[in-house]
Order: C-alpha cells, then structure tokens, then sequence
C-alpha cells in the first residue's frame, strides 16, 4: 500500500501532471524542453522529476550535459495502469495550451526536435 501511496502522491501535483502528459505526448524529451513548455525554472522542473523518477514513473538518459526524461517501457502493473488512466483523464482540453507552447517553443519547422538537436545545428551553423 505503501508504493501505491507514494506514485499517487507523485502525481497529486499540477506541474507533475503537466510533465506526465508532455512526455505520454511527445515521448523523450530534453529536460530544458520541458522547462520552455511549463515555463518553469531548471530548479522547480528538476526537482518535480526527481519526485516522479522516484516513483518510477519516468526514466532519465545522459547525452553529455543534456539529460532526457522519458516513460519506462519495462513496468509494473500499477505503473502501467496509470498510465493507461492519464493517457485516458489528460484529454486535449486539458492539455491544448500545454502543448501549443511546446511546439512553439521546442520545434522547428512544425518537427519537434529536443535542445540537444537544435544546439547542435545552431552551433554548425
């Protein structure tokens, strides 16, 4: 009882709900991008991140300095239940203006593309 208490409580917060649904969304996502989207500090996003990889509702990947949050794909049942109950809850209604300033802020040309990619063809150019 005691987990299933703990991955609640990691999504009983707005911001946290938020990064669940940019990630059930757009899949794999640079942690500035997900800054742009809720337009958060670094500090306050990290932080709520921490709160959901500890739960283990999300995973996080190391490229040089860009660290990139996702979804596990190898889960338990309560884990991915809930995730079927948010993809089901998080309704375009609800996540309309979340995700219109993503795909201004994190895509180019109408393709997102995490910070990682657009820093680098900034920097060749």
């Amino acid at each position: 009882m005691r987990e299933l208490s703990e991955l609640f409580k990691a999504l009983g917060d707005e911001t946290r709900l938020a990064i669940m649904a940019l990630l059930l969304e757009h899949g794999e996502l640079c942690v500035c991008d997900i800054e742009q989207a809720l337009g958060a500090t670094q500090s306050k996003t990290s932080r709520h991140l921490r709160y959901l990889l500890h739960a283990g509702l999300v995973q996080d990947r190391r490229e040089g300095v860009w660290v990139h949050y996702s979804l596990p794909k190898q889960t338990d049942d309560a884990r991915r239940a809930i995730r079927r109950a948010l993809k089901a809850v998080l309704t375009p209604e609800l996540t309309d203006k979340l995700n219109a300033r993503f795909n201004k802020l994190c895509c180019v040309d109408g393709v997102c593309q995490p910070a990682s990619v657009r820093a680098k063809a900034d920097a060749a150019e």
